[in-house]
């Protein structure tokens, strides 16, 4: 803290001037009730929150204590600059700069500088204060307000409800966001990043519970000559359909039904042993029959899918992957056996 005179003081005449005021910052700062005993008869001084002047003590008093009844915690003074005047040998004067840092989570009045002009008069051997005025740019206060804290709650009400509906949005940007990385951009199922997650999560589980984990593959027959006859929008709409009876087959909210890339999908079904995994993918197989999509470049004339499936009881000795080759395999034996079939545990169906 900077401190000046405006002219050289004596040495005592210094330490009269700083004691004074240091006395009365403390009474202030600490909320001390004798402060209002130190206020002159022919007091007059303004507050930071009024434009109005006081010259009545009375009323200077009933000031003061509506400041330390709105603010009864001790304050903090921190002090950036002072000047010390020696006017008379029965009047001197201090003025301060500092922050004001009120018991209060909002720290608004403490980045603003209040500015203090004390002058204490000599009566009857007593130093008295003859006049006091802040100036703090905080805007004037409401009534029977010293410090303007209705409209500082006001604004933390503000802010408060602005924090907390930015928060929503972006907890639901957060959720969409999810939702996006999770989901396959085309057919709006779940993507092979969501599958991953979830067949890990599941291969655990199976592990701790000792439950089947069952897993159907199937792959658009002939896919290719779909595309290079009907187009490739015609393609992409081959896919949605597909994609819509699938989302609807799972039997359970844990089942998952995925793109697993290109024309190949994935149903994921925990808890589910070998008949009721070759049912499930049976009535699969049915269901995109009955579908009836033209395709002209297959015997059947209609779109039709190759399935293999699998149902293991996960263990510690293979990773999740394990479940996705056998389901590979069985795929793979379906192709080779001449499409538009199941295969599961290496037994063409």
């Amino acid at each position: 803290m900077r401190s000046r005179t405006a002219s050289p003081l004596p040495p005592e005449r210094e330490q009269l001037i700083r004691s004074l005021f240091e006395d009365y910052i403390e009474m202030y700062a600490s909320r001390d009730e004798r402060l209002t005993t130190r206020f002159s008869a022919n007091f007059s001084g303004y507050a930071g929150s009024s434009d109005i002047l006081v010259t009545d003590r009375e009323e200077w008093i009933r000031i003061t204590r509506l400041d330390f009844a709105q603010v009864p915690e001790r304050i903090r003074i921190e002090m950036l600059d002072l000047a010390l005047q020696d006017l008379a040998d029965d009047v001197v004067a201090v003025t301060a700069f500092f922050h004001i840092h009120l018991p209060l989570p909002e720290h608004i009045l403490a980045h603003e500088t209040a500015r203090l002009l004390l002058i204490f008069r000599l009566e009857h051997d007593d130093w008295k204060i003859a006049h006091s005025g802040i100036s703090v740019p905080f805007g004037l206060a409401a009534d029977n307000e010293i410090y303007p804290m209705m409209s500082l709650r006001e604004r933390n009400r503000e802010l408060e409800a602005l924090v907390e509906e930015r928060t929503q949005e972006l907890e639901e940007a957060n959720r969409k966001w999810e939702a996006l990385s999770n989901t396959d951009g085309l057919t709006r199922i779940a993507n092979r990043r969501s599958f991953d997650e979830a067949l890990a999560r599941e291969w655990d589980r199976g592990q701790r519970a000792a439950s089947p984990l069952a897993l159907v593959m199937l792959d658009v027959d002939l896919f290719k000559h779909f595309n290079d006859h009907y187009g490739h929008l015609a393609g992409d709409a081959c896919l949605q359909a597909l994609a819509r009876l699938l989302a609807k087959s799972g039997r359970r909210a844990g089942d998952l039904v995925a793109r697993f890339g290109g024309e190949e999908f994935v149903v994921l079904l925990p808890a589910t042993d070998e008949d009721e995994t070759l049912k499930f993918a049976n009535h699969l197989l049915e269901e995109v029959r009955a579908l009836a999509l033209p395709h002209a470049g297959v015997p059947a004339g209609i779109v039709t899918v190759s399935l293999g499936a699998v149902s293991l009881t996960p263990s510690r000795h293979h990773p999740p992957e394990y479940l996705v080759e056998q389901a590979d395999r069985a795929l793979y034996r379906a192709k080779q056996s001449g499409r538009n079939r199941l295969c599961v545990s290496g037994a063409p169906r």
